[in-house]
């Protein structure tokens, strides 16, 4: 007996949504950059591992950090911890929010992600300013 094969219609697989075809909205960036945020607050959290461990073995290792930490890179690297420290606290107050169902509004979604994205922002520069104020203003 010969088998006869019968071939089904090539049909064009449908395509998964990806970023190529949503346009970028502010709350779909904010919710990437609140997930960046968390992978850097691991990393900004070693740094708080050395500051203390550098605290409590002496002069000389607590010296070697304060030299790194406050030159300009340094400075920039806390500074942006700082931020994501901030922008991801806030964001996540946003999903408690929205947790406890409330602010689903379409219109209440974008001004809350504005909010936490200015609010950001802003407390980072006043912890910054009142931080170099009480130091004396290294």
């Amino acid at each position: 007996m010969a088998e006869t094969s019968v071939k089904a219609p090539v049909r064009a697989r449908p395509l998964s949504p990806h970023l190529g075809i949503y346009r970028p909205m502010l709350t779909m960036m904010m919710s990437i950059v609140h997930r960046i945020t968390g992978g850097a607050l691991y990393f900004g959290t070693l740094l708080l591992a050395w500051w203390l461990i550098a605290a409590a073995t002496g002069p000389e290792a607590y010296g070697v950090f304060m030299d790194v930490a406050t030159s300009w890179f340094g400075r920039l690297v806390l500074f942006g911890y700082t931020w994501a420290l901030i922008h991801h606290l806030l964001g996540g107050i946003r999903h408690f929010v929205w947790d406890l169902g409330k602010g689903f509004e379409l219109g209440t979604v974008e001004w809350m992600a504005r909010l936490s994205l200015a609010g950001s922002i802003i407390l980072t520069l006043i912890v910054w300013a009142v931080a170099y104020a009480m130091a004396g203003g290294l």
